[in-house]
C-alpha cells in the first residue's frame, strides 16, 4: 500500500482530540492563533502538534498531521522568539481553517468541506486576529458530528467543553 504524503506551510493544534490545520501566508497570524488556543489550556487542555511546516499523512482514512523533527515542539512567537512548547506527536485532522483579512469571511457560511490529501475535511475560513478566532474554532469543532480520533463513537463536540 503506497502512503500518500505531503508537506504544507501551516499550523496544527490539537483541541479535545481533533486537530486543526491553520493554513494562511506567512504573517497571516497562525503561530499568534495557535498561542492563543495553547495559552491557559491546563493539563488537558490545547496542544501545538506542528508549526510553520505540518507532514500530513493519509492512514487509515484519515489525514494525521505531525511536526518536521527538527521543528517537534516549536513555536514562533513574533517579538519573543522560538519557543519550547508542549506538543502531541501526531493527531488527525478535523478541521482546516484558513486565515483570511475579515472582509472575507462570510457572516452565516454553509458547513463545507476542502480536499486534503484527496480526503475532504470540514471547512472554515476566520479573521485571526480578532479576539473571538479562538472561541470560533472551538464553536466549528462542537458542531461537527465526526467520530472522535480514537474512533469512539462520541462526537468531538463531547470533548470540546460541550456540557450534556
Amino acid at each position: 500500500m503506497r502512503m500518500v504524503h505531503e508537506q504544507v506551510h501551516a499550523t496544527c493544534v490539537a483541541i479535545g482530540g481533533a486537530g486543526v490545520l491553520l493554513r494562511g501566508p506567512s504573517g497571516a497570524g497562525k503561530s499568534d492563533l495557535a498561542l492563543r488556543l495553547i495559552d491557559g489550556g491546563g493539563a488537558d487542555g490545547p496542544r501545538l502538534v506542528a508549526d510553520d511546516r505540518v507532514d500530513l499523512t493519509l492512514r487509515a482514512g484519515r489525514v494525521w498531521a505531525q511536526a518536521p523533527g527538527p521543528l517537534k515542539g516549536l513555536l514562533e512567537v513574533r517579538g519573543v522568539g522560538i519557543m519550547p512548547m508542549k506538543a502531541l506527536d501526531e493527531i488527525a485532522i478535523a478541521l482546516v481553517c484558513d486565515l483570511v483579512a475579515p472582509p472575507l469571511v462570510e457572516r452565516l457560511p454553509e458547513v463545507v468541506t476542502t480536499p486534503v490529501l484527496d480526503l475532504d475535511i470540514p471547512f472554515i475560513r476566520l479573521a485571526p486576529f480578532e479576539a473571538s478566532a479562538p472561541a470560533k474554532i472551538r464553536l466549528a469543532l462542537r458542531r461537527l458530528p465526526w467520530e472522535a480520533v480514537d474512533g469512539e463513537a462520541d462526537i468531538i463536540a463531547g470533548r470540546i467543553g460541550e456540557q450534556s
